[in-house]
């Protein structure tokens, strides 16, 4: 899909001329047999920075999309990534409206596993990375109303980023304009939503700086679902000696309250939607959350050809839950520090007689954890059940190499090499020492080719992979006490891929990606009287077709779709299950892996009006999905429909954007989210029926 924003608001880089709204993709000069002149609203090249060196999205031998912020901020709600993501094929989000579990991301089945969190996904926000050393990631400290651009890797990328890579996520902040300036955006909304964001920006001749404060709450659709969240985020650039340059990024999360309403059975989901678990109203479940994120990254250029990068990066975080656990209830209090840093070196030349780019470095990250649980005694902290100390650490070394053979023909290839050692220190003896270590390595190869047909139609093949180990909180000992579940091992995944890219003159866009995924060693989760704990199945296949096409045909009108068909399933899972002395062993190969949908659509027409009006009508259809590894249980396929409408319109300095949105628009019943082999068939989380949102963003040009 490769969206990407060059126009900014709809008014602020002109004032006659009709802009192109957010990610207007590379569109077609020919429309029913209409020769169309080219114009301001056909884009200009998009270049991806996920992929270590900036690359020609044209030019990249990988499924790879971009989102703008126009897509991302402009009249939406911005309660979640989702509302900007879900036009990328491959990529299926759930749970927007539980903030205690955050955004449920998947990437070609990687990620499905979770039921709170995000796994097998790498995201890095800045160049910084939110995703742990053990793989566990969070979205809950980005400001959405502060992001630039959003680049997804569809597909296993360790080659890249090590770890958890099944995909990658990877947000850009706003930067400060050429123009000084300041904003005020104020929305509301059913459910007791309710959002202030104030921020301001610009550059002096050493400086571009941005920063951005935002306080948002909302009650929620379902009972014991309330959400409160402070962000500051800031970004500064500075202009150094020789061509050098210092990227300062920061973030302050305060999130005092996200409570967890918790899954229902079927019945109560259809019954009675906006009801909380009884068990999760006594033990008052949920989490607060404090974050503090400091990075910079430098700069520098090393001779004509070659450019030099260092980045280090510091986050502190304060963790607290309830559970509802059976038979005995408790909660978590983490204390987290986790910190890194990389360098990498990229030289451009020639590789016998050929054009030739080469990056090289290594990243260091560091994770440690200080956790305690204690007894969830109805809402209130009771005795302490469990303390360790829980220290990762990670290093990898990696090397890229592009090289074009031919004017046609680009060869790319990379080899990483990454060790990540565990190291628990058990403190609550009472029940003995669980007290261990384990490291675990993985090299990860990738070859990809790229032919270019002709200067509009490109075509690519790939080979990646990735490495996934359990995080430390998928290590628990589902035997009781600390320490690790020896019976679990990495998952290991090879990406096969066939892709085509193109575009018809400079007003239609069009991307088909098939892929073959051979997982082995695939992590799933399992519940015990209500908590989680995980196991290897031995080997999954995933196999798919992704389509995204968008069209320009005028200035005014812009049209997206995205289609997704994934056979993602058990090729070989037995679970063993021991009680009594007997043995129960259950086949699940063959099964459908739970989580995972076989058809995702979604399309979305937008409209420009010159005058500054616009608006925007898209539809999402989700196919039914299995609850478990039995396949026993399943979520009902559903389609929602989100419309959103706005003006803007420049008063003097001031651009006044009111806007206003209807999320689910037919007014659909359906479940926002699935816990996957739920105990006691509580998979479902009920989402909101139609309601409405509206705000206005006052923007000053301080000039």
């Amino acid at each position: 899909m490769g969206c990407g924003n060059k126009t900014g608001n709809l008014q602020r880089k002109h004032v006659k001329k009709i802009p192109a709204i957010g990610a207007l993709l590379l569109a077609s000069n020919m429309l029913h047999g209409q020769q169309i002149p080219s114009d301001p609203g056909a884009l200009e090249e998009i270049v991806v920075q996920a992929m270590r060196m900036d690359r020609s999205l044209q030019r990249i031998p990988a499924a790879v999309s971009v989102v703008g912020r126009d897509e991302i901020q402009l009249g939406h709600q911005q309660l979640g990534l989702d509302e900007a993501l879900t036009k990328v094929p491959g990529l299926f989000m759930q749970n927007r409206y539980n903030f205690a579990q955050d955004l449920r991301v998947s990437i070609r089945g990687f990620g499905a596993r979770s039921n709170f969190g995000i796994r097998g996904i790498k995201i890095l926000v800045d160049g910084i990375p939110e995703t742990l050393p053990d793989g566990q990631g969070q979205v809950d400290s980005i400001d959405l109303g502060a992001v630039e651009q959003i680049e997804v890797i569809r597909g296993p990328s360790s080659t890249l980023y090590g770890n958890a890579s099944g995909g990658v996520i990877s947000v850009t902040s706003e930067s400060g304009p050429e123009e000084p300036f300041g904003e005020i955006r104020l929305s509301a909304g059913e459910y007791g939503f309710r959002k202030l964001q104030v921020k301001s920006g610009g550059r002096t001749e050493d400086l571009d700086y941005f920063i951005s404060l935002s306080d948002s709450t909302i009650d929620g659709y379902r009972e014991h679902s309330e959400a409160k969240n402070t962000q500051l985020t800031g970004r500064l650039k500075f202009q150094l000696k020789d061509d050098a340059d210092l990227l300062t990024v920061f973030n302050h999360s305060d999130q005092p309250v996200s409570n967890d309403p918790g899954g229902v059975n079927a019945s109560q989901a259809t019954s009675n939607p906006r009801s909380a678990r009884d068990r999760n109203l006594l033990y008052d479940t949920g989490e607060a959350l404090k974050q503090t994120r400091l990075g910079f990254v430098y700069s520098k250029p090393i001779s004509s050809a070659g450019q030099l990068n260092i980045r280090s990066y510091f986050v502190w975080r304060d963790f607290q839950n309830k559970l509802p656990q059976f038979p005995v209830a408790d909660g978590v209090d983490l204390e987290r520090f986790f910190a890194g840093g990389g360098l990498s070196y990229t030289k451009v030349g020639t590789l016998g007689g050929k054009p030739n780019r080469m990056i090289a470095g290594f990243d260091v990250d560091d994770q440690d954890d200080d956790r305690k649980r204690f007894k969830n005694d109805k809402g209130i902290r009771g005795n302490l059940r469990f303390d360790q100390n829980e220290h990762v650490s990670s290093y990898g070394a990696f090397i890229q190499d592009e090289i074009s053979l031919s004017d046609n023909i680009e060869l790319s290839f990379g080899l990483r090499h990454d060790e990540i050692k565990f190291d628990v220190s058990d403190r609550f003896l009472s029940d003995g020492n669980d007290s261990g270590q384990i490291t675990l390595s993985d090299t990860s190869p990738m070859i990809g080719i790229m032919f270019s047909i002709s200067p509009t139609l490109n075509i690519y093949g790939t080979i990646s992979t990735s490495f996934e180990t359990p995080t430390t909180t998928e290590y628990a000992n589902p035997t009781g006490g600390g320490g690790f579940n020896l019976q679990l091992s990495p998952q290991t995944a090879a990406n096969h891929e066939l892709g085509i890219r193109g575009n018809i003159n400079d007003r239609h866009y069009y991307e088909v990606a098939i892929f073959d995924i051979d997982v082995k060693g695939e992590l799933v989760p399992y519940e015990v009287d209500g908590r989680n704990f995980f196991r290897n199945a031995g080997k999954s296949d995933r196999k798919g077709i992704e389509f995204g096409f968008t069209a320009n045909p005028n200035n005014r009108i812009t049209v997206s779709v995205a289609y997704t068909f994934a056979d993602y399933k058990f090729d070989e899972f037995f679970k063993v299950e021991e009680s009594l002395g007997v043995i129960d062993i259950t086949d699940f190969s063959g099964n459908k892996i739970p989580g995972t949908v076989n058809h995702l659509f979604h399309s979305e027409v937008s409209y420009i009006h010159p005058s500054g009006w616009y608006g925007a009508w898209n539809i999402l259809y989700v196919d039914d999905q299995f609850t478990n590894n039995a396949n026993t249980g399943t979520n009902d396929a559903y389609i929602l429909s989100n419309i959103r409408a706005g003006l803007e319109r420049k008063i003097g300095k001031i651009l006044i954007s009111p806007f206003i949105g209807i999320n689910n628009f037919f007014d659909e019943s359906y479940n926002a989210n699935v816990r996957i082999n739920a105990f006691g068939k509580r998979f479902f989380e009920p989402g909101p029926d139609r309601n409405l949102y509206a705000g206005v963003n006052l923007r000053f040009d301080f000039r």
